[in-house]
């Protein structure tokens, strides 16, 4: 069966399930999004004698003592704990195994474990039994779903860095939209580890103090974990993915390109798909890493697309940079404006740096009722992504 000429199919988001630093329920999320909490703890843990803002997961996590060793990693745990929030029983009953999908997005998978074997076995030691290799293969995390929820249908992980989850659920729309699939369990997770987090240190792109988006202060990221799920189906109604846009501009192995014109290609193509003029988008979600030059290319590449920009916040100053967890994260975030009627309030000093093209960011989470927003993931290697997530009565 194919139908994916019908672009009047629907793309249904289900309420998310999320593990993140804002708190252990969708409730205790929202109130810190539309509060402006920030959800960062200081530690040095992965960068001894240097304390950085940290957007660590506390929550007691799922137990994975039963697990096979093969699956036994934080970021799978944290997999677990967003699956557990999601209604899953109507879809297991309703549909076929072999039509229901399993798209992550992830960019750590378990290095975490690996960092920890390496750890006890030294330069000579064998590595502990308690280690498997699988463990920290990009694949896990979807096959571990799978396994876990005996599906057979189609599963796989997509690593592109930052854009990864938000990626998944433009893969889960396809998927539902060619007949592939009924249902499609999609989203991401990633942990944070040392790798991850020394690896930016030394790309100069981590900031000390709690992170300050589009400030003249700026002076880099923050660093956090999570995981975030939708249950993706082709059911009116609701909370729906309207449109993905999706560009490769592969300017630099790590720096955005500076005329944003790989974002802004983004943007479009996601008003496009959704048959959307920019000024019908009531809040976008900014990338907004608080690095100077991603910040500098993403408000050129607003400024290119919107003659008016709407409001708009960044995330990040809560939770921490997700990595391959953000676009999912920051979905569910959007589900929430658009359930709640409230807007996420942007976080900084209040110091907007004069020298970008202005964005009306959010200061009250009160306003004008959000009916469509748009969520922007801008990565590594010019993976660029964006979605566009409306509200239908």
């Amino acid at each position: 069966m194919s139908i994916a000429n019908d672009m009047t199919l629907p793309c249904r988001l289900s309420t998310p399930g999320v593990a993140c630093s804002l708190g252990d329920s969708l409730e205790t999320i929202a109130a810190a999004l539309f509060e402006g909490r920030r959800g960062l703890t200081p530690s040095d843990a992965y960068t001894p004698g240097r304390e950085l803002p940290l957007g660590r997961v506390t929550a007691t996590l799922a137990d994975d003592t039963r697990w096979p060793t093969r699956h036994r990693s934080r970021n799978n745990r944290l997999l677990a704990t967003a699956l557990a929030r999601l209604d899953l029983a109507r879809i297991l009953v309703d549909h076929d195994p072999s039509r229901i999908g399993v798209v992550i997005g992830t960019s750590t998978s378990g290095i975490g474990e690996t960092e920890q074997a390496l750890a006890l076995a030294g330069r000579e030691a064998p590595l502990p039994d308690a280690f498997h290799y699988a463990q920290q293969e990009l694949g896990s995390p979807a096959q571990f779903i799978a396994e876990h929820l005996a599906l057979t249908g189609p599963a796989y992980v997509l690593s592109t860095a930052c854009s990864s989850s938000a990626r998944a659920l433009a893969s889960a729309r396809r998927l539902l939209r060619s007949g592939e699939c009924d249902a499609v369990i999609a989203g991401g997770a990633d942990t944070l580890c040392r790798l991850t987090v020394n690896g930016f240190a030394s790309l100069e792109a981590v900031s000390d103090a709690p992170c300050l988006p589009f400030s003249a202060h700026r002076d880099g990221i923050n660093l956090g974990e999570a995981a975030a799920l939708f249950i993706v189906t082709r059911e009116p109604g609701g909370i729906q993915l309207e449109g993905v846009g999706e560009s490769s501009d592969a300017y630099h192995v790590s720096a955005p390109r500076p005329d944003g014109s790989g974002a802004l290609a983004a943007m479009r193509a996601a008003l496009i798909q959704a048959d959307c003029t920019s000024d019908r988008i009531d809040y976008l979600n900014l990338h907004g890493t608080a690095t100077p030059h991603n910040d500098l290319m993403e408000a050129r590449a607003i400024a290119g697309l919107f003659p008016t920009p709407p409001p708009c916040s960044s995330t990040k100053a809560m939770t921490g940079h997700t990595l391959g967890a953000a676009g999912a994260l920051e979905a569910a975030f959007c589900w929430l404006a658009l359930q709640h009627g409230r807007l996420p309030v942007h976080v900084y000093d209040g110091s907007y740096d004069p020298t970008l093209p202005p964005l009306p960011l959010v200061h009250e989470s009160r306003g004008k009722t959000p009916r469509r927003v748009m969520s922007n993931s801008f990565a590594f290697g010019g993976n660029n992504a964006s979605l566009v997530l409306g509200k239908v009565d």
